[in-house]
């Protein structure tokens, strides 16, 4: 593997963790299950709960989830990992439950759609049922995918979206749709407490090197010195947010009263091209390397920006981290990965 020049002063991978805000609670000590807890987000609420207080159960089939993302949280006694796949019922007693559990990247939900439609569907399914029998408040990981490729911008939660029900992309924008209706349902019949977020495109450590997902796919290309593969043009646009950030939305969201459902967009406002987004990888990692062009695949949004308005004035949340230093540190996160995997197949040889 071709490597670029080391970047300055690297931290560990702990070390870029290092300023994670924990949102205090004035509430009791709770058991809380987080499913997709091994996962990019999943990983990180993991660890805010635990510094917080809670005992965090994490539920995963590993399927993308890696048991990296949890090694260093299994040093924290109220820390358990149950391997577990939603679309099969679950018994446990929980005061709170945050449903994470569904691939997130494109090449990752495309390989398994209907997998993927279980997942959401089915998986909602069966954590509502769960809610309604034990109690407990429900979060539901929504996504601005539902919005398709959108015709109104920035996109409000009041937006339907403008979306194609059986396109490349549907067995995920359509399960977290049907999840979003599944939610709301229990929460008129059963009375149960939910709290539904639609994320747009977070990046931060812990992504997966093969997640497909753009920040991730031009951080590793530069840094291994590789052509940064640009799809369509590069003026369609983005916002991208820090997953610390985006993890305050979380808890913020889950403690607001409880005539508070939702949706709300959690998202960064700011809008960049993906080849603005190429060029500041390039510069930050100190790469030379050049940006290619191929075709835009079908149904991929034009624009995607959210209004936080309502996140603003109901959660008393926006984003903190600027694009360029949530680079920064993903950077530093992914650099000092690829130098470790790189040592271990070494070793093997």
């Amino acid at each position: 593997m071709k490597r670029m020049r080391p970047i300055q002063n690297r931290p560990s991978i702990n070390a870029v963790f290092s300023d994670v805000r924990v949102i205090s609670s004035t509430q009791r000590a709770r058991h809380i299950l987080v499913t997709g807890g091994a996962g990019f987000l999943g990983s990180h609420l993991c660890e805010r709960l635990l510094k917080a207080g809670h005992t965090v159960i994490c539920l995963d089939n590993f399927s993308t989830g890696l048991e990296r993302n949890i090694r260093h949280l299994r040093n924290f006694e109220r820390f358990s990992v149950v391997k577990h796949d939603v679309v099969d019922p679950i018994n446990i007693e929980v005061d709170e439950i945050y449903n994470l559990a569904c691939p997130a990247s494109p090449p990752h939900y495309q390989a398994d759609p209907v997998q993927t439609m279980k997942t959401c569907v089915l998986g909602a399914l069966n954590l509502l049922e769960l809610a309604a029998r034990t109690g407990a408040r429900i979060f539901q990981a929504s996504t601005s995918e539902i919005y398709g490729d959108p015709l109104v911008h920035p996109q409000v939660e009041g937006y339907w979206g403008n979306v194609n029900s059986f396109g490349p992309r549907s067995c995920y924008d359509e399960g977290k749709r049907c999840a979003e209706t599944l939610f709301f349902d229990f929460h008129k019949k059963h009375h149960v407490e939910i709290k539904i977020v639609r994320i747009f495109n977070t990046y931060g450590p812990n992504m997966r090197p093969d997640d497909g997902r753009v920040v991730s796919n031009f951080i590793v290309q530069a840094l291994k010195g590789q052509d940064i593969t640009i799809y369509g043009d590069g003026s369609q646009t983005r916002s991208f947010c820090f997953v610390n950030d985006l993890i305050d939305g979380f808890q913020q969201m889950m403690a607001t009263e409880p005539s508070f459902t939702g949706p709300v967009n959690l998202g960064n406002p700011g809008e960049f091209t993906i080849l603005e987004l190429a060029q500041q990888v390039i510069k930050l990692t100190g790469s030379r390397s050049k940006t290619i062009y191929n075709p835009l695949p079908t149904d991929d949004p034009r624009q995607r920006r959210p209004d936080i308005s309502l996140a603003g004035q109901e959660l008393g949340w926006q984003p903190k981290i600027p694009l360029a230093i949530g680079l920064e540190k993903t950077i530093h996160y992914f650099d000092r990965l690829l130098a470790e995997q790189a040592h271990e197949l070494a070793e093997i040889a």
